[in-house]
């Protein structure tokens, strides 16, 4: 909805994040992603009313200690404050530095469900440790692992895969052995270099292989990666192995796959995998130098 506020415009970006007080009214609820672990107590409902008095009415998000208020009782978080030059964004009145206490009290009683539960979390937590909680729940859904675009698609992993395939027409493998051939005109054009993703299904889990081109100094360079659509902590029993080569020469990179947690630019800009130089490329494809033909194979295994 629109905002009627004009303090509103241009403060939609998610507030600072303060930590709340430390004391004995306040659990400390580490992240359970085991919910045979969780703290599973009877369903807690929360009137609305009380979800809005906490709501920040700049950002629209959870407000979180120190929440402020004018001197007509009007709230906001402390990440939106400086951003309305002192004011009161409800009644314009100065807002000075008057801390809601009563609302941290009111927020410190609350204990809700995780906001991820429609996707399997079933934990209650102490509502000042929710937000620690959410931050690294197993069952928070992961962003597409599609780089050609800004997808903003989440879900959970069979969502993903769906998409993948009917979406963006992603080639999908059965197997965990592979031999791609990646051909490209006028390789010394890096913006109109050809990248490619192939997802491959074996040990009962999906996998994702990169391969692209980007730039990295003045020349650039190719490289090929997996991921793996999953956590880290299952990412961490499985490893990959690439191959390129031509003319009687190969190179070889071994490596784990990483978690499709970590975005496809993070990947990439670390270097974690097999990186190829132009020239090294162009000397593998032989012939005039003038055409990209390089042939990537590679297997996955599961470590015992």
């Amino acid at each position: 909805m629109a905002s009627v506020n004009p303090f509103f415009d241009d403060l939609q970006s998610k507030p600072e994040v303060i930590d709340p007080p430390q004391n004995e009214d306040i659990m400390d609820c580490e992240a359970v992603n085991d919910p045979t672990q969780a703290a599973i107590k009877p369903n807690v409902t929360v009137s609305s009313s009380v979800r809005e008095l906490l709501e920040c009415p700049v950002c629209l998000n959870a407000m979180y200690p120190p929440i402020h208020q004018c001197s007509n009782g009007h709230t906001l978080c402390s990440g939106c404050k400086p951003r309305v030059h002192n004011r009161c964004p409800t009644c314009r009145h100065e807002l000075g530095n008057i801390r809601c206490l009563a609302l941290e009290k009111v927020a410190a009683s609350l204990e809700l469900p995780c906001k991820y539960q429609s996707f399997g979390c079933i934990g209650i937590y102490p509502y000042y440790s929710k937000l620690k909680h959410e931050s690294q729940c197993s069952y928070r859904p992961y962003s597409c692992p599609y780089a050609g675009s800004e997808c903003t698609v989440i879900g959970d992993i069979p969502y993903l895969v769906a998409h993948l395939k009917d979406d963006h027409k992603v080639d999908m493998h059965n197997g965990s052995t592979f031999n791609h051939r990646y051909v490209k005109s006028n390789p010394h054009e890096v913006e109109n270099a050809t990248w490619m993703l192939t997802v491959f299904s074996c040990f009962g889990q999906y996998f994702c292989l990169h391969f692209e081109a980007f730039q990295l100094g003045i020349s650039p360079v190719y490289i090929a990666f997996l991921r793996f659509m999953g956590d880290d902590n299952e990412a961490k029993n499985y490893s990959y192995s690439l191959e390129v080569g031509g003319n009687g020469r190969k190179m070889i990179w071994q490596g784990v796959p990483r978690s499709i947690r970590d975005s496809h630019r993070k990947v990439r800009d670390s270097f974690d995998g097999l990186i190829i130089q132009r020239n090294m490329a162009l000397f593998f494809s032989g012939g005039d130098r003038k055409e990209l033909k390089l042939r990537v194979t590679g297997r996955i295994w599961k470590e015992q």
